[in-house]
């Protein structure tokens, strides 16, 4: 039978999702865990893989094995046998033909990013700490830019390549609430597919627009695909995996 899991994970101890040789990783600790459950080797594929330091609060896998477990009571067995920084927060059945990768319709990522006289304890974690104030209207504005479909050449890692660069961003959004001593920004992406590192590249150019820097360099970088067009890539702290959505609901209320 193959199941479905709705996994998160605090992932700055993990070296990112897929299993590596000798280091620590979100695959591996999800795969010995199914091993102790089903008595079997078992592969967890996730709908995407994500780096080293980031984070998920709503990430998708699936796995096959037989177990007289029902499975929307799977997550609780999982559990049992994972580390603290990743946990199963339900499971179910996969409808058939389902495939994890291949039938998402869009994922939603969010970048968390403060502005603090120093770096404060109860954020570093999870959030890049900001030097300078940003505008939030000037950051808007830069927003609205980089909705729509685009060819985002310019916004990955180079070395690494994709079929295509370009992808449809359905809505970017970005607030700003003071809590905690500090001024906490969040961008909201949901989109159709994401190149390495772009979240990370358009989160940093955004925070550049917001403390000055021109938006006809981002313009720019739609044109000509210029990497060094754009602003600095963000720390992966800030960086969480909020939801991937297929379309139909997988968790019932989950």
């Amino acid at each position: 039978m193959k199941y479905l899991l709705l996994v998160q994970y605090d992932g700055t101890h993990f070296s990112g999702y897929q299993r590596q040789r000798e280091e620590r990783t979100v695959q591996s600790v999800l795969e010995e865990a199914a091993e102790r459950v089903f008595g079997a080797p078992t592969r967890v594929i996730a709908s995407g893989r994500t780096d080293a330091g980031v984070h998920a609060a709503g990430q998708i896998c699936e796995l096959e094995g037989e177990t007289a477990i029902p499975p929307e009571k799977l997550y609780a067995s999982l559990n049992s046998h994972l580390p603290p920084d990743c946990k199963v927060l339900a499971s179910t059945s996969a409808p058939d033909g389902f495939d994890v990768t291949r039938e998402t319709k869009r994922k939603t990522y969010v970048y968390t990013a403060y502005f603090a006289p120093c770096a404060l304890p109860l954020l570093s974690r999870y959030a890049a700490r900001l030097t300078e104030r940003p505008s939030l209207s000037r950051m808007g504005v830069a927003a609205e830019l980089l909705e729509g479909e685009h060819d985002f050449a310019a916004f990955r890692a180079s070395g690494f390549t994709s079929k295509t660069s370009v992808r449809t961003l359905y809505s970017v959004e970005v607030e700003r609430v003071k809590k905690l001593n500090a001024e906490i920004y969040t961008i909201t992406v949901t989109g159709n597919g994401f190149l390495y590192n772009m979240v990370r590249i358009l989160a940093g150019e955004l925070f550049a627009v917001g403390c000055g820097k021109e938006t006809k360099d981002l313009l720019r970088a739609f044109e000509t695909g210029d990497r060094a067009l754009l602003a600095k890539t963000m720390p992966a702290a800030g960086l969480c995996l909020k939801e991937v959505d297929y379309g139909i609901p997988l968790f019932g209320n989950k």
